[in-house]
């Protein structure tokens, strides 16, 4: 059930990504074509403090148009191990530095066009530091409880699908959750 890439042509190569177009050979011997973004690996962070509440980020995403609340992430860089990443980015997004890590799991966003891949770690036993925002990150920072995360991705208050994925991995309530 394998397709095999016959040829490939680049298409567009920007900053963050790039956009192809494969020619295939189909498992049946027909050929078709694939567009395909590739885009780094990345790294999102469930940060978990002393009272159970998860640390997150509330900030404009362009694309969508609105102010999203998520869990912090962020691209892996090249020669950097995702672990590596997870810290760099808790602390440049939070402040936060934790000294317990357990990478959870790692999914695919979209499988169907998109190479990326995105590790979920588990951080606990946090301290606070200093943030070291990008110059074009504006960030809120917020703690959430986790059952009061469970209702916000109920309602519709959390839209983000990592943050989703973080907090019903965590929760292990999927199956609740997601029976509307």
């Amino acid at each position: 059930m394998q397709e095999k890439k016959l040829s490939s042509e680049n298409i567009y190569a920007g900053k963050i990504m790039t956009v192809k177009k494969d020619q295939v050979m189909l498992p049946d011997g027909r050929q078709g074509f694939r567009e395909i973004v590739e885009l780094s690996d990345a790294v999102a962070v469930l940060a978990l403090n002393d009272n159970n509440e998860v640390l997150m980020v509330r900030q404009f995403r362009y694309p969508t148009g609105e102010n999203l609340l998520e869990i912090p992430a962020g691209k892996v860089e090249k020669g950097e191990q995702p672990l590596d990443c997870a810290k760099r980015e808790l602390e440049e997004e939070t402040g936060c530095r934790a000294a317990v890590w357990k990478e959870l799991c790692y999914f695919f966003t979209s499988p169907g066009f998109c190479t990326e891949k995105i590790y979920l770690y588990l951080a606990g036993e946090l301290s606070m530091h200093e943030t070291k925002f990008d110059q074009d990150e504006f960030i809120e920072i917020e703690t959430v409880n986790v059952n009061d995360a469970l209702e916000m991705i109920r309602n519709g208050s959390i839209k983000d699908a990592k943050t989703i994925i973080g907090i019903l991995f965590l929760s292990n309530q999927a199956g609740q959750v997601c029976n509307k």
